[in-house]
């Protein structure tokens, strides 16, 4: 189903908001700590558009992804714990200095924090990457709870997450609604029962946002921010 441009969204007590590629741009840090993961692996670097389109299903994905490139099925195994350790002391490393906020974040969150909308950020990346890039980027203190891709059994698209937010809050699932990128977000949101609107300007593992069933299509968080109400 594709998803419809814009619809208002009333009853809306909470919000799901994703991490990368819907409030920090982190593409560039993943491509510098992969390349240097890749150097040490003898691999020749590979460019941020074909990075970009990996990202989104964990860390672990990413790995697999990434020494595809490279391997068969097989040897990508066979490197991969070397590999995962190499990139995870790399990106601990330079993890936010090479991203950056996107246009309208700030102002979208400060827009449903004034609306009394109760905010949470789960995102697919560890939760001991995504503390840090959101103290750094300035974006931890508009959230009540974080939620990364080891904090729970399942992650996205699995709905355990976003289930998770709605009992901590209180909230019943119709009451939330999740803001992110990508299909994952929308999968996760319509399993929990939570409605969704997407952003364009994400990743999406390279695949049009246009193709997402989705309650909504919004150029930024402040646009979503507009759309939203108690």
């Amino acid at each position: 189903m594709n998803a419809p441009e814009r619809i208002a969204l009333t009853g809306i007590r909470g919000a799901i908001v994703d991490l990368d590629g819907t409030m920090v741009h982190t593409a560039p840090d993943f491509h510098v700590a992969i390349n240097r993961m890749r150097s040490d692996l003898g691999l020749a670097p590979i460019d941020i558009e074909t990075i970009t389109h990996f990202v989104g299903k964990g860390t672990e994905n990413l790995m697999r992804r990434v020494l595809a490139v490279d391997y068969a099925p097989d040897d990508v195994e066979r490197h991969f714990e070397a590999a995962l350790a190499s990139y995870m002391k790399h990106y601990v490393a330079i993890n936010g200095e090479y991203s950056s906020v996107y246009a309208g974040v700030r102002e979208g969150l400060d827009a449903l924090r004034a609306k009394r909308i109760r905010l949470a950020c789960v995102t697919n990346k560890p939760i001991g990457f995504a503390v840090p890039l959101l103290e750094k980027t300035g974006l931890r203190d508009y959230f009540e709870l974080v939620y990364g891709g080891d904090s729970l059994p399942r992650k996205k698209p699995d709905p355990l997450p976003l289930l998770t937010v709605c009992t901590d809050f209180g909230l019943k699932p119709e009451e939330v609604v999740a803001i992110g990128d990508s299909s994952n977000d929308a999968q996760a949101a319509r399993a929990a029962g939570c409605r969704v609107l997407n952003v364009p300007y994400g990743y999406n593992h390279g695949e049009s946002i246009h193709d997402v069933d989705s309650d909504g299509i919004v150029s930024t968080l402040l646009d979503a921010a507009h759309l939203i109400s108690a």
